[in-house]
């Protein structure tokens, strides 16, 4: 336990303040790194540390010039430090009377000259200090205390800007969210809709257009509530800024059987991709597969691998009749609307579109994408 001389009078709510920074154990920061480089040069000492105070030991968001990244609470004298909203400043540790008996002074480490700042939220709670250190003792001027000041305002303004960038982010995943479901719902209410106009239509050619767009809007509400609650968690969770696409597509693709009826396998490497990739090869293998299958294909074949050219490839093969003569999937007249949705989704992927149909019959269209969707 940490000596209740060194607790500050409001340590429950300075903890609670500190994790709302979600800063400890933290990788290294250059930004971070380069104000305690700053500081060792101002005062040409050997150590410079952004340091924070947890509840038993001190961490280090940055150490220039000390190999270690944390300490114990006891014996760091930034746990001194923070009990006030003034510079702590300690000259000759060999004679200071709060220092004199501490390890970090008596001991190996030889502690002779400690100058540490506080980081003080904006709310009144000092987080930790900014602090420069020597092993031979010296004397500090107020205008040094002045810079180091500056500095330590410097490290809580970047702690500020890293907060408010991941608040902003969570409100943005709150919106995508609520966005992404009132999507899904829209869809299906849409489907439904053209799925109850059908019966009061009497042209088979039209009742069969409304049930086929029924159906591909359903299909789409499908995969994007796949997307959004399979595999990456539950529903409520923030939509993820990577996603396993062998992963999704296996799963997508157990729906698509039981919903298809058909016999479909999913093979290849994992490969890890931006969700608008993911999405847009889930639509091009539902399309693909449903056209197979409504033609005679009995059984699919996928596959997405690395083709080691900074590239990605999807093949999806099927054995049905094959392709009729002169097919051309850039032409809706010949392709439909399923091949003009697999074009499209090509076309976002910014990928190429090729198949190849043998007089033996089946069918393998192949997507080529680059794996790094332009500015992404």
């Amino acid at each position: 336990m940490p000596d209740p001389a060194v607790i500050p009078h409001d340590e429950v709510r300075r903890i609670a303040a500190l994790q709302r920074y979600a800063i400890l154990d933290t990788p290294r920061d250059g930004a971070f790194d380069r104000i305690t480089q700053i500081a060792a040069r101002i005062f040409n000492v050997p150590i410079a540390i952004v340091s924070l105070v947890d509840h038993d030991r001190i961490w280090f968001k940055s150490h220039h010039g000390l190999d270690v990244a944390e300490i114990g609470r006891e014996p760091g004298l930034c746990a001194s430090a923070i009990l006030g909203e003034a510079a702590w400043i300690v000259t000759e540790a060999h004679v200071d009377p709060r220092t004199l008996a501490n390890p970090l002074v008596a001991g190996a480490f030889g502690l002779r000259f400690y100058a540490g700042v506080p980081l003080r939220t904006h709310d009144g709670y000092n987080l930790g200090t900014l602090c420069v250190i020597d092993q031979a003792p010296r004397e500090i001027t107020t205008e040094e205390i002045a810079q180091l000041e500056d500095l330590a305002g410097l490290v809580m303004e970047q702690m500020e800007l890293r907060l408010a960038a991941r608040r902003s982010a969570e409100r943005v995943a709150i919106i995508q969210r609520e966005v992404d479901h009132r999507l899904v719902n829209n869809l299906n209410t849409l489907s439904l809709m053209l799925m109850m106009q059908q019966d009061e239509v009497v042209d088979l050619l039209a009742r069969h257009q409304l049930r086929d767009a029924a159906s591909r809007i359903s299909a789409i509400a499908d995969l994007h509530r796949a997307f959004l609650t399979t595999g990456w968690g539950a529903a409520d969770d923030p939509a993820p800024e990577r996603a396993a696409g062998l992963t999704y597509l296996r799963r997508l693709c157990i729906k698509l059987s039981e919903m298809l009826g058909g016999r479909i396998e999913v093979a290849g490497t994992e490969i890890i991709l931006h969700p608008l990739q993911v999405q847009s090869l889930g639509l091009i293998v539902h399309e693909l597969a449903m056209n197979a299958l409504k033609h005679g294909g009995r059984r699919i074949v996928i596959r997405l691998a690395t083709t080691g050219d900074g590239r990605h490839k999807l093949t999806v093969s099927d054995d049905g009749p094959g392709l009729p003569d002169g097919f051309d999937p850039w032409d809706e007249s010949h392709g439909g609307v399923g091949m003009s949705i697999v074009v499209a989704m090509t076309e976002q992927l910014e990928g190429e579109l090729t198949f190849d149909s043998p007089t033996a019959g089946g069918v393998t269209f192949a997507v080529s994408f680059p794996a790094t969707l332009a500015g992404r």
